[in-house]
């Protein structure tokens, strides 16, 4: 029992120092399910392949790119496929959010800045450039 105590406590140590991914929180998880529903969810790592891979000994951490984690994990196997798959879960969605962040976030800029040059050489009226701004906006929200 002593060393399960010891071993589960080197896992939490390390999890903690490792610089794992963390979790969402609630408003990125509203966020990445807004996405992900509309359909423009950018999934450059799965959060299912790293669950299932977290069952390997740091396979989960290690697919999503937490590399200490990923060493804790496999030294602390078998106990580490209680969280392992998991924070490799965990990783994959934060990765995706990140991206999917930044992809929605140039193409928001890219049409920002078209239109701006529209109004700028006379070819929307004021009206129209207000009304556009605000289509651009809502497209772009996560409501």
């Amino acid at each position: 029992m002593k060393k399960v105590t010891q071993w589960l406590v080197f896992g939490v140590a390390g999890y903690l120092i490792s610089g794992c991914a963390t979790p969402l929180n609630s408003m990125q998880t509203i966020e990445y399910k807004s996405w992900k529903s509309k359909g423009v969810l950018v999934e450059e790592k799965s959060p299912s392949t790293a669950a299932a891979l977290g069952i390997l000994p740091g396979g989960g951490s290690f697919y999503t790119g937490n590399t200490g984690l990923g060493i804790v994990n496999l030294l602390c196997w078998p106990a580490s496929i209680l969280w392992d798959p998991v924070s490799g879960s965990d990783g994959a969605k934060s990765i995706n959010y990140y991206a999917t962040k930044a992809s929605l976030d140039k193409k928001k800029g890219k049409e920002l800045s078209e239109l701006n040059d529209k109004l700028t050489t006379g070819s929307v009226k004021n009206q129209d450039y207000i009304r556009l701004k605000q289509e651009i906006e809502v497209r772009y929200s996560t409501d």
